[in-house]
């Protein structure tokens, strides 16, 4: 092999997904994350449709995923004295299996830890890439330098930002922020069906006991200016969209301050043209994420197999493995790129919110839900590990 030693930048899906392919054909892997450890909990992902499960099965974790799967979590959306007024199924939100992010992390990890080398609470600073490789400089570790750097540190990626240049050149904000709020119901109760409850003002939704967590917020805003590390200026934030609402909505904003679990965000997509660029490479949401667009983790646990498997088809050529890595994930990330889960769940009109409870109840979004699963087998995919062993 050429190109032998990668470096891997985050440690949440996609990243350990190509961690284990890249091991599996004999590559010298590297994965750094931010976070000091393995982060539990969560909210919930999904995956859909043959083609995922096919990658699952191949990586030998399928079973794993259906031992650790959540339950099934409708949504009840009501009026401020709590009558039901619309409603979305768990099926069309939870694919065909549901799975707390944390623990398909843990389930990556385990089968990745002893293969390559995970450095915690790091990550890179600068990336200078030479003809024969790429001098990375870290924040607390040594430089090194690695034949081979990939970026699967999510839609705000370091990588992507040094490599490519701003993040504002190829992240689209969606008009929604969003917030998650208190350990998942699923992350100890029984894995059974449940029911959440949602309440819509003209754009903002609250939703109490979702499957994601115990509060889940979204509010239409331009885009904001906020400390991403103040986690009590992320609170008020919240708390000023959603004041003087009615429901349950008091009682959320009256327990948000305990809980230790809180994430707020950009609804946002990221649109790239290509995902690669010299020896680095990006993968995931940094990639072509679409924040709750329905099928980013999908996505990153097939980018990483067709990633990893061009690498070795090509024997480690980047240059002929990124070029058809690029080829074939742009056709296929096409699937997220017109979702925008703003719209559909926070509409930012009384008479939007009308015509979603109406929609969502009706033969229309049934189709739609049917045609987006369908998409996600939209690809010709390859059989890599039995072509590496036939080459």
């Amino acid at each position: 092999m050429r190109n032998q030693s990668v470096l891997i930048s985050g440690a949440s899906i996609a990243g350990p997904a190509l961690a284990y392919w890249l091991t599996h054909y004999g590559f010298d892997v590297t994965v750094v994350e931010r976070a000091p450890e393995l982060r539990p909990g969560g909210q919930a992902v999904d995956f859909k449709g043959a083609t995922h499960r096919t990658v699952l099965e191949r990586m030998g974790i399928w079973e794993a995923i259906q031992e650790r799967r959540t339950g099934t979590t409708d949504t009840v959306f009501v009026d401020t004295d709590g009558k039901r007024i619309g409603f979305i199924s768990g099926d069309f939100t939870g694919g065909d299996v549901e799975i707390l992010r944390g623990d398909l992390a843990r389930i990556l990890y385990d089968r990745t830890s002893t293969t390559c080398d995970y450095r915690f609470g790091d990550a890179i600073a600068a990336l200078t890439e030479t003809t024969d490789g790429v001098q990375v400089e870290f924040e607390h570790g040594a430089p090194r330098t690695f034949d081979l750097v990939i970026g699967a540190d999510g839609i705000h990626s370091r990588v992507r930002r040094l490599a490519f240049g701003p993040e504002a050149d190829y992240v689209r904000h969606l008009g929604h922020y969003y917030c998650v709020a208190g350990a998942s119901p699923w992350q100890d109760g029984p894995r059974e069906r449940r029911t959440s409850h949602g309440f819509n003002a003209p754009g903002r939704l609250a939703i109490s006991g979702g499957a994601k967590a115990q509060q889940m917020y979204m509010f239409s805003a331009p885009e904001l200016d906020y400390d991403r590390g103040d986690l009590d200026a992320q609170r008020r934030i919240v708390a000023e969209r959603f004041a003087g609402l009615g429901w349950e909505v008091p009682r959320m904003l009256a327990e948000l301050p305990g809980f230790e679990d809180f994430y707020l965000d950009s609804l946002s997509q990221v649109r790239m043209r290509g995902y690669t660029k010299g020896r680095v490479a990006l993968v995931g949401d940094s990639a072509y994420g679409n924040t709750l667009g329905g099928f980013g983790t999908g996505l990153a646990v097939v980018g990483a197999y067709v990633l990893a498997g061009e690498l070795a088809l090509a024997d480690s050529d980047h240059a002929v493995a990124y070029a058809r890595y690029d080829e074939i994930m742009r056709r296929y990330a096409k699937i997220a790129g017109n979702a925008n889960a703003g719209k559909l769940l926070a509409p930012r009109t009384a008479r939007g919110i009308r015509m979603r409870n109406w929609f969502v109840s009706g033969r229309l979004f049934a189709l739609m839900a049917k045609i987006g699963d369908n998409a996600a087998n939209d690809i010709d995919l390859r059989d890599y590990p039995e072509l590496t062993r036939t080459r």
